[in-house]
């Protein structure tokens, strides 16, 4: 059943409302549409899914336009809502400062200005269009899923995670050079565009930003990006990449060597056993070594094994820029990496990013970038069941985190009793079934 758009929690209401200077009255409609539709769809998140789940008189062609030709810019959007989270922080990064400096007054020593940790995590995603042929910025893309390159679009994305909050940044649309030849674009590669949002990134006063990139993007260009904006890096190195080690036969005093054959040359007595930070009854072996890496700058070297009698292929290998962290510390900026995966995961699932049926990169680009408005509002609802939970579990130890997937139940059980409410003041009121039903028809 389509619901009401006049059916809308309070809470959506003035969250939807921040963003209203952004469009006219006719775009503003159909923002608060499709944003309804995101949150309340239970079937899919086409444009037909999405017109069929909130109740009006718009039309399919009239949502098509917004998304495809409307004069509105999604890149303001996306800027809005990320200053509107930094806003947010801001007290809750000075209230982390004031702790941190508390802690220091019972350490010797000169006191060290204290700084929130933020991360800047950034990864790519392979979006499968087999049957879409005629959509503009396809390609032939490598796909995890799928373990081989498959027809789709390719999403570059950043997102920002500080204090448990996350907030995703603009997203980008890799085309591949032949692509962007025929469309008559500009082509950028993946790390141009990593590199591009690095340098265009601001950070919340009172933080320190650390970007966390796999090993893709484990390039010297992307290092220095990071060190000209005074930001650490990590990222994920693959086995065939080189470190030094000192050598008494070489000249020089030092040779490189491979990281899988370092591996296979450590004894098991050079690792320590550590616990995962997410989860600490889980443990990991780790080696961490300062070295320099070919190619990159001098870092630390973490290498990890869940086993130590587990095959050297399934070692896994990161570089390090913050040269001052202990172990547990450069495994806490390893896991947070994780946050994106999460993000891509819980979007697919959740608010279909990759059940589009769009002929143009705009209109792809926007919905992407609607997507995110939809998760910055779970994100808030999610945070606040999280606060809940802790409140309701104060005397236990452990306490379930709270999900993207149990904001979005919580957004749809509130909205189905505003539903239900309206339905009944309508019948008692005296309005006829068959007006009631003719105001449903979407």
């Amino acid at each position: 059943m389509p619901h009401p758009i006049v059916c809308q929690d309070e809470r959506l209401r003035q969250y939807l409302q921040s963003f209203q200077a952004l469009f006219s009255r006719p775009q503003y409609e159909h923002f608060v549409t499709v944003l309804m539709a995101l949150l309340l769809s239970l079937e899919g998140y086409t444009l037909s899914h999405l017109k069929h789940a909130i109740s009006g008189i718009k039309s399919l062609s009239s949502l098509s336009r917004f998304l495809s030709s409307s004069p509105w810019n999604h890149q303001l959007v996306i800027q809005y809502n990320y200053t509107r989270f930094c806003r947010m922080m801001q007290p809750r990064i000075r209230q982390e400062c004031q702790i941190m400096l508390a802690k220091q007054k019972n350490k010797r020593g000169k006191r060290s200005e204290p700084i929130v940790t933020g991360y800047l995590i950034g990864d790519d995603s392979t979006i499968f269009k087999e049957k879409g042929m005629k959509m503009q910025g396809l390609g032939k893309h490598y796909s995890t899923t799928h373990e081989k390159p498959v027809t789709g679009h390719s999403l570059v994305q950043c997102l920002y995670t500080v204090l448990g909050r996350s907030c995703p940044l603009e997203p980008l649309l890799y085309q591949q050079k032949k692509t962007a030849e025929k469309e008559g674009i500009l082509f950028m590669s993946k790390i141009d565009l990593m590199i591009q949002q690095i340098q265009n990134f601001t950070p919340p006063s009172g933080t320190i930003t650390h970007i966390l990139l796999d090993s893709w993007y484990s390039a010297k260009k992307i290092w220095k990006a990071a060190r000209d904006r005074g930001f650490h890096i990590t990222t994920g190195l693959r086995c065939n990449r080189s470190l030094r080690i000192p050598s008494e036969n070489d000249p020089k005093g030092w040779k490189w060597q491979k990281l899988s054959d370092y591996v296979a040359s450590l004894p098991k007595g050079s690792y320590q056993l550590c616990s995962k930070p997410r989860n600490p009854e889980q443990k990991v072996w780790v080696h961490v070594i300062d070295t320099r890496i070919r190619k990159l700058y001098r870092c630390k070297l973490i290498i990890v094994r869940q086993d130590l009698d587990d095959p050297i292929s399934e070692t896994r290998y990161w570089a390090s820029s913050d040269l001052a962290a202990d172990v547990q510390t450069l495994l806490t900026h390893i896991s947070a990496r994780w946050d994106i995966e999460v993000f891509f995961g819980d979007t697919k699932e959740l608010l279909g990013i990759d059940q589009y049926q769009l002929m143009t990169t705009t209109a792809l680009l926007r919905y992407w970038a609607l997507c995110w408005i939809a998760f910055s509002f779970l994100e808030e609802i999610r945070d606040e069941l999280k606060h809940q939970k802790e409140a309701e579990n104060q005397e236990e130890h452990t306490c379930q985190p709270a999900t993207l997937g149990q904001a979005r139940k919580e957004v749809q059980k509130t909205h189905q009793k505003l539903f239900l409410e309206w339905i009944y003041q309508q019948a008692f009121s005296g309005v006829p079934v068959n007006e009631i039903i003719a105001s449903l028809v979407a």
